[in-house]
């Protein structure tokens, strides 16, 4: 025993764990895990495996963050905040998670991230702090080879025909779109359900149908996008648990930095 535990306490806490569990975990002769106490083994295990890395990154006092956002944020936008948090912070490790909107809440209150920036529809739970970052309008997109140039020569029409390429309706875009849509009392329901707005870029390049996105929210060379002023925009936050830390501040003060300079003029979430 290498945690200076006598034997005889050793044994006294194992024939404890087996009376609160009912089951017999050892035989003693020849003394062996019995089945149900390899079932349990194997359970815990990778916990006490996993100790001398978590002693070992917790002796060395590295500061950790652990960021969530979709995917198009993580590639497309953060790789610049976090070069400029490392200035500040050098020795810094960083973990990056991708997910849904409505996964990125949940891993937040758990404890499984230290920070969030997503797409915002509703007040967050009792215990999340926000930070509003900005506010971006739908856009439609269109292939350049479309004759269509706005949103109003659309709406002239007495159906809406073109196959609509949208992400899934559990995202925050989609619903908004959709409520803009009942508010000028038109239906037009997806042909197409991609899983990124990239995706949907690729999909209008390729000359399947008319795309819903951001105003900005795409480099796709052969797309245009046609803004939807009157539809309700997409709120960007960032989302923290509880008191900020003051990594987690740096790292908001850097998003907000970024945000400032890549869409100056846009109006804050």
């Amino acid at each position: 025993m290498p945690y200076g535990v006598q034997q005889p306490a050793v044994s006294g806490q194992i024939q404890q764990l087996e009376r609160d569990l009912a089951v017999r975990l050892f035989n003693r002769r020849p003394f062996r895990l019995t089945a149900t106490g390899e079932e349990l083994f194997a359970f815990i295990a990778p916990f006490f495996d996993g100790l001398p890395a978590v002693e070992e990154r917790l002796r060395s006092n590295v500061p950790h963050l652990k960021i969530a956002a979709a995917e198009p944020m993580l590639r497309d936008h953060l790789p610049v905040v976090l070069r400029a948090l490392r200035t500040k912070h050098p020795k810094l490790q960083i973990s990056l998670r991708t997910g849904y909107e409505a996964q990125l809440q949940s891993w937040l209150i758990d404890g499984q991230i230290d920070l969030v920036v997503t797409a915002l529809e509703s007040p967050p739970p009792r215990g999340i702090s926000l930070r509003p970052l900005i506010s971006l309008p739908l856009a439609l997109l269109v292939p350049r080879r479309m004759r269509l140039r706005s949103a109003s020569e659309l709406w002239a029409r007495t159906r809406l025909e073109d196959p609509l390429i949208s992400p899934p309706a559990t995202e925050v875009i989609s619903r908004n779109f959709q409520h803009g849509l009942t508010n000028r009392r038109r239906t037009w329901t997806p042909s197409i359900i991609a899983s990124s707005i990239d995706s949907v870029a690729r999909y209008v390049a390729e000359g399947y149908g008319i795309g819903l996105a951001m105003v900005d929210g795409v480099s796709a060379a052969r797309v245009r996008e046609i803004p939807l002023p009157d539809f309700p925009p997409i709120r960007i936050v960032a989302l923290w648990a509880g008191q900020a830390t003051p990594l987690v501040e740096s790292a908001v003060e850097a998003i907000v930095h970024y945000v400032r300079h890549r869409w100056p003029g846009m109006k804050e979430a």
